[in-house]
């Protein structure tokens, strides 16, 4: 729980839970981001719901009937019975994500004028959140791909995108803007850097988006952000004091960490948060189903937990609040929840308390159910009942980041080493060669990331990985056949990486001398080439779409001649065997670049 209560606020506060709208008491105008943070407890998503969208639509949109986009995507008509459930559930904030542009505009027309029925039904919902005693937190939620419109190569579709976002962000602000500081806007989703190049089905008809360098996608996101920031602070009265919460970089926490994300400048003084999301590692919290999911729980998952949240210190340190707007370990579309999910739950709360942030738990009825009106899961409910902050009332925050840690640190002495048995009996800094892998439907992976973690794999996958001793060819490979579906449907992400591989033979290089597929040699999409992201890993991708060639290629060398021909994307996602990957198998020679 994250919860800072001071004796100087704990009056006013203990006032705003109150149910009816006329008795909250005013928020102090002198809190700042931080302390705003603290206040805000945990928190919870209406996943769903009102960002409910279908970006297919090309008929004009029902921008008369809210109702029919927030049920669209199977959950039931937000009521205040819900809200004052999860209230007492342990949550004192609710994020409502919303898809404002594809539900309630004609903006592919080129009018993004918001319908004052969809207005009316968020404000409706935003009340009753309000009257719940909850913290709400607005934003714009992937909305059916607009955001793609940005990385237009057309001018005009450029700065109409921009046109729409200030202009959405000014009726939503006139809209709120008698609400005070317990009403948070939040700049975007996941859109910014990650999704300005989105090719909507709906939005960019024609083609028009390109791939954006790395360094443009920065200076974009931070010039959105900051068009979002002048925006609301132009409206005045309480929009030029308003806490904002600034989206970062794909609301990836290492991409937002990076230098080139910077926060806006603000004409108010401390009022500016920044959020991040957080699945770590995906292959646990994002599996498909439970009996899917890697497993979680080890030493090592605890520590890269608490290494990776720490990065976000570095805003905090700079005066801004974080809110971690998404996060969990998802229950799988069979809805049964994960193996080890309480305690990988109550890590991540335990870390934000320690660490000074507030967060949102992302849900869809998966944890808190709506028409039962509570978390059903007892494990779970447990986890979040004491955690409110009504039950922290009074209490120092040094006081709650203290029992935070030393929760956490007495969890990861108590978890084992390990999770599945050493195959290869190796030691951290050997030299192992291993395919990392994600499946098209992230519902298969294997030891994904420039550290080889072998214990991070899908039940029934059986990998062979190879010790590297020297120069000489190798072979590694992966047998889905005893998952659960057996097989791995396509992929997402592939590549041959060696671990310690720079540290132990720098300047040596891959060479993919054959790849198979169920058996089969294939033919590759191009030539291989050998990298290292992090400088400690060796590594030639199989399929990693992100890659930006351009800038691979500084770094990139191969075993003979030039780099005439080399790509990131070796495997065919269309070819008939990557439908249903049953095995894969890479032989490869590696040896100093010729």
């Amino acid at each position: 729980m994250r919860v800072f209560i001071s004796m100087l606020l704990t009056a006013a506060f203990l006032l705003a839970v109150l149910p009816a709208a006329a008795e909250r008491a005013a928020l102090p105008e002198d809190l700042t981001a931080i302390e705003m943070t603290r206040l805000m407890g945990n928190g919870i998503n209406l996943g769903n719901t009102m960002e409910s969208c279908d970006a297919s639509n090309r008929g004009g949109n029902t921008t008369d009937n809210p109702g029919h986009y927030e049920t669209l995507w199977g959950q039931p008509v937000t009521t205040p019975e819900m809200l004052q459930g999860m209230k007492a559930a342990g949550f004192d904030t609710i994020r409502i994500p919303v898809a404002w542009m594809t539900n309630a505009t004609h903006l592919k027309d080129g009018d993004y004028t918001i319908a004052p029925a969809y207005l009316d039904r968020v404000e409706e919902i935003v009340n009753y959140a309000l009257d719940a005693g909850m913290f709400v937190i607005l934003n714009d939620h992937w909305d059916g791909g607009w955001w793609g419109m940005f990385g237009s190569e057309t001018e005009a579709t450029r700065n109409l995108a921009m046109e729409a976002y200030t202009g959405m962000w000014k009726q939503i602000g006139e809209r709120f803007g008698k609400y005070d500081s317990r009403l948070i806007f939040e700049s975007a989703n996941e859109e910014l850097g990650a999704r300005f190049d989105e090719n909507s089905a709906l939005y960019c008809q024609d083609s028009l988006v390109s791939r954006l360098p790395d360094g443009e996608r920065y200076a974009l996101t931070n010039r959105v952000n900051q068009a979002f920031v002048d925006t609301v602070r132009a409206l005045g009265g309480n929009n030029a004091r308003r806490f904002l919460l600034i989206a970062g970089f794909g609301t990836n926490i290492d991409q937002t960490f990076d230098s080139r994300f910077h926060m806006p400048k603000d004409s108010a003084e401390k009022k500016l948060m920044v959020s991040v999301h957080y699945y770590d590692p995906w292959s646990y919290c994002g599996a498909s189903t439970a009996k899917g999911a890697t497993p979680w729980g080890k030493q090592k998952d605890y520590g890269q937990m608490y290494a990776t949240l720490s990065k976000m210190k570095k805003f905090t340190a700079a005066g801004y609040g974080v809110v971690i707007g998404e996060y969990g370990a998802l229950p799988g579309s069979d809805g049964i929840m994960k193996e080890n999910a309480p305690a990988y739950h109550r890590a991540f709360l335990d870390c934000c308390d320690a660490l000074d942030y507030t967060s949102c738990l992302w849900d869809c009825s998966g944890f808190f159910v709506r028409r039962e009106l509570k978390i059903t899961e007892a494990e779970m409910a447990e986890v979040y009942a004491g955690r409110n902050a009504e039950s922290e009332a009074g209490k120092d925050y040094a006081e709650i980041a203290a029992a935070g840690k030393a929760a956490f640190d007495a969890a990861e002495a108590a978890a084992p080493e390990s999770l599945v048995e050493n195959r290869l009996n190796v030691s951290a800094d050997s030299c192992v060669a291993w395919i990392m892998f994600s499946a098209g439907d992230w519902a298969v992976s294997y030891s994904v990331g420039d550290v080889y973690t072998p214990d991070s794999i899908t039940p029934g996958v059986v990998p062979t990985d190879a010790e590297i001793t020297g120069p000489g060819t190798y072979t590694v490979a992966l047998d889905f056949t005893g998952t659960e579906a057996g097989y791995a449907n396509n992929t997402a992400f592939s590549a041959v990486g060696i671990s310690n591989g720079e540290d132990k033979y720098p300047g040596y290089c891959i060479l993919i001398t054959e790849l198979k597929v169920n058996g089969t040699a294939v033919k590759l999409k191009g030539r291989n080439y050998t990298c290292a992201d992090d400088g400690h890993c060796t590594r030639t991708n199989l399929y990693n779409e992100w890659v930006d060639m351009k800038s691979a290629r500084d770094g990139a060398r191969v075993l003979v001649g030039d780099l005439t021909g080399i790509s990131a994307t070796l495997l065919d996602q269309g070819a008939e065997e990557m439908q249903k990957i049953r095995t894969l198998e890479v032989t490869f020679r590696y040896e100093p670049r010729k």
